[in-house]
């Protein structure tokens, strides 16, 4: 649960709204008081292995193909920070603050289910860090997907170990120096305790929860500014009647059509053409808004689903049960992340590509009746020409990364590891994705807003007319050319922001379980 102040972990029983205060946020850490016996029954199960001198993978082993290898108690851990020095290999950018708290959160829900075989101290450790904000210089590249996050994790390790580089209030420093400024210690790991911070799925999930919540922001403002693109183009609010889509019956088809009737709703545009108007139907960009944008809604509430259960699951191997049984699996493979993460790229793909159609439509003077390029004075002026084209070239970039990631996969660890998910690529890829779709729709949002204006005197719905004045309070109309990109990053970050659709946010609680 968590309050304005404070988040208070309960293991396995995170909700979606948890994870999204986190993913906005951060907020001060604690974990539920009963969970510290679990963690500390569980550390006492290894102690008693360790004790017992039988060979258990991941306790007195090595790792992967050479768990055959069996390692004396007085070098396990010796073992252990090997383990992570080895597998401390990521390359390329650093994942973002945000990431890495949800990575944190994730794993630190992970260990404390008493599944895991660590002792209270690496989870204190994990929750200091959080608290102090000091985050893990984790680079983006390196993991598969099965066996874990590994490289990824192991960076996350380091940190805990005083070694590498972190970011402490931003800011990129030593570890062992963030360390000791916030008077954390360094922990020496014991046995099973490196494996199980750096086996799970925490990366690829935080990835992917980050591209969930992203594509839900995209979703609802290409939603809003689809809405002001039936105005602009005097287009029609009768497919939008609930009748049309009860007979079908998609649940998401259902919800989509209701917002789209109540963010029209009261458009005097709608109603001056409402008599007179020669034309039968509207394309399919503005027609078809409910069928595409409902189908968006129900795969990303199905991804949603997924998500949630692996950010509250335990993922690492060797488990420790009941008994002081110790069982070998392979929760750490992240095919449900990748497929989860694969239908995020199709969804903000299309929101793009829908999108990106309005746009055309809308600069087209033989469909929208405006004029040409949405700007007067077509020919001594470009207008939005050329803005379409970026939103064409991003439309079909996102094409090319909506490919699926989960359907590769290439053998690791001497053939031990034979398949893998391509997980943390299929998640990594959405934050690039989402932004692409964010210029759309911003793109989208300035084109529909100048076209509603050539309607004046005559007015849209009270909320979309909120909309606009919202715009137009940090982009002037496009009265005649002029450096166009600040007014399209303008545009961009009211959708990246969530801003854009803040003012009619009831509206949408339907995307926020």
């Amino acid at each position: 649960m968590n309050d304005t102040n404070n988040f208070t972990l309960q293991p396995g029983q995170m909700a979606l709204s948890d994870l999204r205060a986190v993913w906005a946020a951060r907020q001060p850490l604690s974990l539920a008081a009963d969970a510290w016996d679990a963690i500390a029954a569980s550390a006492t199960t290894v102690e008693a292995i360790v004790a017992k001198g039988d060979p258990a993978y991941g306790i007195n082993t090595g790792f992967g193909i050479l768990a055959k290898a069996h390692i004396p108690n007085d070098q396990l851990a010796t073992l252990q920070r090997n383990l992570i020095l080895s597998h401390a290999v990521g390359t390329g950018e650093l994942l973002s603050d945000t990431i890495v708290r949800l990575i944190l959160l994730t794993k630190i829900g992970s260990l404390s289910r008493g599944y895991s075989g660590v002792r209270p101290v690496i989870v204190e450790t994990l929750i200091a860090l959080y608290n102090a904000n000091i985050m893990p210089a984790i680079p983006c590249q390196g993991s598969v997907g099965a066996s874990g996050d590994l490289a990824p994790l192991a960076h996350m390790t380091l940190a805990m170990l005083g070694v590498g580089p972190v970011r402490h209030n931003g800011v990129l420093v030593e570890a062992g120096d963030a360390l000791l400024a916030a008077g954390i210690e360094p922990v020496t790991l014991a046995a099973k305790e490196g494996l199980a911070l750096i086996n799970g799925t925490q990366v690829s999930t935080a990835l992917a929860l980050h591209g969930l919540f992203m594509a839900e922001r995209l979703l609802e403002a290409a939603m809003v500014t689809g809405s002001l693109s039936v105005d602009a183009a005097r287009g029609s609010d009768a497919p939008f009647d609930p009748r049309i889509h009860a007979v079908r019956g998609q649940p998401g088809q259902i919800a989509a059509a209701k917002i789209y009737r109540e963010l029209v709703a009261g458009s005097a545009i709608r109603a001056s053409h409402l008599v007179g108007d020669e034309r039968v139907q509207d394309p399919y960009s503005l027609r078809c808004q409910p069928q595409v944008m409902g189908a968006v809604m129900d795969l990303i509430a199905n991804a949603g689903r997924t998500l949630l259960i692996e950010a509250n699951a335990v993922t690492d191997n060797p488990l420790l049960f009941e008994g002081g049984e110790i069982i070998s699996g392979g929760n750490f493979h992240a095919e449900p992340v990748a497929f989860a993460a694969d239908t995020l790229a199709l969804a903000i793909a299309e929101i793009g590509a829908l999108a990106e159609r309005r746009i055309a439509l809308l600069i087209d003077a033989n469909l929208s009746g405006l004029p040409a390029f949405l700007v007067r004075e077509p020919g001594l002026n470009s207008g939005f020409m050329i803005a379409h084209v970026t939103a064409a070239a991003l439309a079909s970039e996102n094409k090319s990364l909506a490919h699926p990631a989960s359907v590769d996969s290439l053998p690791t660890s001497a053939n031990q590891e034979d398949h893998v998910s391509m997980a943390t690529f299929a998640a990594r890829r959405l934050d690039q994705m989402a932004h692409n779709t964010a210029v759309i729709v911003g793109i989208e949002l300035l084109a529909a807003s100048q076209g509603i204006e050539f309607h004046r005197p005559l007015k849209s719905s009270g909320t979309l007319e909120s909309v606009h004045a919202q715009l137009r309070q940090h982009v002037a109309p496009y009265d005649a050319d002029r450096f166009f990109a600040p007014d399209i990053e303008a545009a961009r970050k009211l959708v990246v922001d969530g801003a854009l659709s803040a003012s009619c946010k009831e509206l949408f609680t339907v995307l926020h379980p």
